[in-house]
């Protein structure tokens, strides 16, 4: 069950031109859990259990980071992997926010995110 607490973040709109193919490509990349909702829109809940959300049509995609979501990954070369065998594509390797441990990706609409490791 999630945290229910004023001002925390718990849904999350992701554009798509295929909701297919996302719904495939962040249930592979982060193991979320695609669902249909009762309006028959395809949704998902991320791997914490914390955040939901939907892939909505015509939308135009983000490219450019302006509010820029980050997920957090046990390891951020081993996300970026699976990116891109996923069909998305790195948009800044590992080593732009030193010392910490992250990265930016583009999925298969071009929608760019964050990746987010913790210091060990």
């Amino acid at each position: 069950m999630p945290t229910v607490a004023n001002g925390k973040i718990c849904y999350v709109e992701i554009p798509s031109t295929d909701v297919p193919r996302s719904a495939k490509f962040y249930s592979r990349v982060f193991g979320w859990e695609i669902r249909k909702r009762g309006d028959g829109a395809t949704a998902f809940d991320d791997a914490g259990g914390g955040v939901s959300g939907a892939f909505v049509t015509g939308r135009p995609v983000t490219s450019i980071a302006g509010v820029l979501v980050y997920v957090m990954v046990d390891s951020v070369a081993a996300a970026l992997e699976t990116v891109v065998a996923a069909g998305g594509k790195i948009a800044e390797p590992i080593g732009a926010d030193a010392p910490e441990v992250t990265a930016r990706f583009l999925d298969p609409d071009g929608n760019v995110f964050g990746l987010y490791q913790e210091p060990v």
